[in-house]
């Protein structure tokens, strides 16, 4: 009995596929846990030529290929987000940049496995067409590997990551295309304890500084007399990645964590300038399993080894499940800010594949105490046919439908200038009679107090409630307090892929959601003013570039 990829199903594991001469095959089975994945493994050249060459042959990518083909006509999958070739996506892993290509990994559970997570692997010299890699990291002895981050040496990459029933793993690579992955020790480098301690072992975080590598482990820690359980990352210490030692909890000051939070998926990074201690800041962008992406913002103290969090905010503004966002990953960009992306969950089941990734966004520190959250300008590359308009006056309570715009891969920008109107409505995947409709809705000053900034915050919601009138997930109002200058005009971007929304306000807030249109006629746009009059400054959209074509 054979299965999907070409292996057999009987007590020896067997690969019966043609390869590239210069690419060796090998059995993946860990004697130690006895793991065996369905995956075949290969062994690569050592040039970035070589692994071109072998890549082209290569009989899974071959099947990841097929796979992709054979669920290209679904109309809820997005066609300029990454989607993994098949099975289930979970937590995106160490985004980053290697030698000329950014790299992607993510928790890839093979079809017809046991939840026997992988790192699948993707890679792209532009940040927005992804070309499949066979998986990077295999389970072994750890039971699946699963969440966990890049950093980068100027020789090699350091992947340190959660191996299910072992602890925290460490895994190395310093090739061309990070294909091959040597893990450090025959076990977890942090086991799991088998006692109480006092710190906890999960998602791992780790970056080098001077001659010491540091780690963060994710976790909970109970506080106060009534010792609630409140977010935490322990941090560990080691000269050579092999032995750690546990040093303190890493975190004080934590105002903008909710209580029952945890710490999954940690990404540690500075941001901003670094080179006034006064105004040098650092960002812990992470996932809590019961309120979704997260972040705090801080400063890092480099003798005490503590992060002081003074401020933090969120980039999903309800529970991750359904339709939401979920993990993070994120990377310097060399210039003081920071490039990420999220996973995002579903609301209807679709065959070979579920979750996608959201857009890849730049994060950047405005001031010591407030981050700018964008697009990222790689994403410009993929507009094609344009439509424009400036100027354009909303009458009260009447609603514009724009009918020079369809479409349901698109990127929309609107400029709305001051007014006195309570809401603008901005409609999308709109059916005809508004049968379908998913909206969102710009509140000017009608948010929380800012106690950054003069005036009150605006407020900006997806309502998908109409969004289908087939059977999905509901997901309640997702909304976000956002601040915009009184007198300044409020800049809306949206990106709509066939099963997902994006809106990125002011450059300051993030707000997004799965839907899933079911109509054949709902493409349409339209814009409502209520209350009173508003005027649209300037109005783009563009049809966007399917990147798997």
């Amino acid at each position: 009995m054979m299965n999907r990829y070409g292996l057999s199903l009987g007590g020896v594991v067997l690969i019966l596929v043609a390869v590239a001469s210069a690419v060796a095959q090998e059995t993946i089975t860990d004697k130690t846990a006895a793991v065996v994945s369905p995956i075949p493994k290969f062994t690569f050249p050592a040039t970035l030529d070589g692994q071109l060459k072998a890549l082209q042959d290569n009989p899974l990518l071959a099947h990841f290929a097929e796979a992709r083909a054979s669920s290209a006509g679904n109309p809820h999958k997005a066609i300029y987000h990454f989607v993994q070739p098949e099975g289930y996506l979970n937590d995106p892993n160490g985004l980053s940049f290697w030698r000329g290509n950014w790299h992607l990994f993510y928790q890839w559970v093979p079809p017809d496995t046991d939840n026997q997570l992988h790192w699948g692997h993707a890679y792209s010299d532009d940040l927005v067409h992804w070309k499949d890699l066979p998986p990077a990291i295999y389970p072994g002895p750890e039971q699946g590997s699963w969440s966990g981050s890049v950093y980068l040496e100027e020789d090699r990459a350091i992947a340190a990551y959660f191996g299910n029933e072992c602890g925290v793993m460490i895994a190395t690579s310093n090739d061309p295309l990070l294909l091959q992955w040597t893990k450090v020790g025959q076990d977890a480098v942090i086991p799991l304890p088998a006692e109480p301690k006092p710190y906890s072992v999960f998602d791992a975080c780790v970056w080098k500084e001077g001659d010491m590598y540091y780690l963060l482990s994710a976790g909970t820690l109970r506080k106060g007399r009534l010792q609630v359980p409140r977010p935490a990352w322990f941090l560990f210490e080691s000269q050579d990645l092999a032995q750690w030692d546990y040093v303190h909890p890493f975190v004080e000051d934590d105002y903008a964590s909710r209580t029952f939070d945890d710490g999954a998926c940690p990404y540690f990074w500075p941001i901003g300038p670094q080179d006034d201690p006064a105004v040098r800041r650092h960002m812990l962008i992470h996932y809590s399993h019961t309120s979704g992406g997260r972040f705090l913002l801080g400063q890092y103290d480099t003798q005490e080894k503590k992060f002081y969090a003074g401020h933090g905010g969120r980039f999903n503004h309800g529970a991750s499940w359904p339709c939401g966002v979920h993990a993070p990953s994120f990377t310097p960009d060399g210039r003081g800010g920071l490039v990420g992306l999220f996973n995002m969950n579903h609301g209807q089941c679709t065959e070979r594949w579920q979750q996608i990734m959201s857009l890849p966004m730049l994060v950047t520190l405005l001031n010591p105490n407030e981050i700018g959250i964008q697009p990222h300008p790689a994403l410009e590359s993929l507009r094609r046919q344009h439509v424009q308009k400036q100027n354009v006056t909303l009458a009260a309570n009447r609603e514009i439908v724009l009918d020079d715009v369809h479409g349901r891969s698109m990127e929309f920008r609107f400029v709305l200038a001051p007014q006195d109107a309570s809401t603008v409505e901005l409609n999308f995947f709109r059916s005809a009679n508004r049968e379908e409709v998913t909206t969102v809705r710009c509140y000017r000053n009608r948010g929380y107090n800012n106690h950054l900034n003069p005036g009150s915050n605006s407020v900006v919601e997806i309502d998908s409630s109409r969004s289908a009138v087939a059977a999905m997930d509901i997901r309640p109002v997702e909304q976000a307090n956002v601040y915009v200058p009184p007198d300044e005009p409020m800049e809306v971007r949206v990106f709509i892929d066939r099963s997902v929304i994006e809106v990125f306000v002011a450059g300051r807030q993030f707000v997004a959601a799965r839907v899933y249109p079911g109509r054949e006629d709902s493409d349409g746009v339209s814009i409502l003013s209520v209350g009173a009059d508003s005027v649209l400054q300037a109005f783009d959209a563009w049809q966007m570039e399917d990147i798997y074509q």
